[in-house]
């Protein structure tokens, strides 16, 4: 039993001692937890007028994360494609990341686009709604008297509703036979929507004033649907619902429409519109 007892401790003692014997004496010694300094840079190679391919420098990082002109962060591969169809100035930003999610830096590269693409760009005008020139593109198409109304301010439009009240606003597009058109646009309340609806048409001529306007429904928010019972906010063909909800819009001859957006209900506290957009497909 003593022999044994003995034997036992000598084979502890041993490991204790190559135990300490291998540990480093900081973390920089040996496993790999501190992270080296890294180049989040990236090459750009133009595609074409509109679209960029970017492919990030390796060195002393795991993964990346791409931002898009103000999108947000969101991993992604080590190359990426970028298309910018309307013309303007646009930042991608790109972050290293590193060992247990470090950042270990940012790099940034700014786009400016003077032509717009031929085919996927915007071909709305004044749907950012940040200048006075925006702003005249757009008319207020009367039907409730005072009630429901829309006002143009803070770079977005704006409506407040109340008692079942309506209101709609419009532009003029040109588009092409046969072709076909997304619409969409942003679209935010700060508040619930009760018994609301938000519509989004393109009528060949429009109704005379304080006359409602009705038609194919392109885009939609509606509280019978399910949709605008929370406050919201985003891309309307992300956050709209229902069956009147797809958005794409074909031209049945070549000259001008109108796009006219729609809401009311009994109560709108506000709900914004921006960004509003309409792009061929084909």
């Amino acid at each position: 039993m003593i022999k044994k007892y003995i034997t036992t401790s000598l084979l502890l003692s041993a490991g204790i001692f190559f135990m300490t014997g291998c540990s480093p004496e900081t973390v920089d010694e040996g496993y790999g937890i501190t992270q080296l300094a890294v180049d989040a840079g990236f090459t750009v190679t133009k595609i074409s007028e509109n679209k960029y391919h970017l492919k990030r420098n390796y060195n002393n990082y795991l993964n990346s994360q791409w931002n898009v002109d103000g999108g947000g962060f969101a991993t992604g591969k080590d190359e990426i494609d970028v298309f910018f169809p309307d013309t303007g100035t646009y930042t991608v930003q790109h972050n290293a990341v590193g060992i247990g999610g470090q950042i270990g830096g940012t790099a940034s590269h700014t786009f400016v686009v003077t032509t717009p693409d031929p085919i996927a760009g915007n071909i709305l005008q004044g749907g950012k709604f940040e200048t006075a020139d925006d702003i005249a593109k757009w008319s207020i198409h009367a039907i409730s008297p005072t009630k429901a109304q829309w006002v143009f301010s803070n770079k977005a439009a704006t409506i407040v509703a109340s008692e079942s009240n309506q209101q709609a606003i419009y532009t003029q597009i040109n588009v092409e036979a046969g072709k076909k058109y997304t619409i969409d646009l942003t679209a935010s309340s700060a508040s619930a929507l009760e018994d609301t609806w938000f519509e989004v048409y393109v009528l060949n001529s429009l109704p005379a004033a304080g006359q409602d306007v009705s038609g194919t429904v392109y885009r939609n928010i509606n509280t019978w649907d399910g949709c605008g019972k929370a406050a919201f906010g985003g891309k309307i063909s992300a956050i709209g619902c229902g069956s009147k909800n797809a958005g794409v819009y074909t031209a049945t001859a070549t000259g001008s429409v109108y796009l006219v957006i729609k809401c009311g209900g009994k109560t709108v506290n506000g709900l914004t519109i921006d960004n509003v957009e309409v792009r061929r497909t084909q």
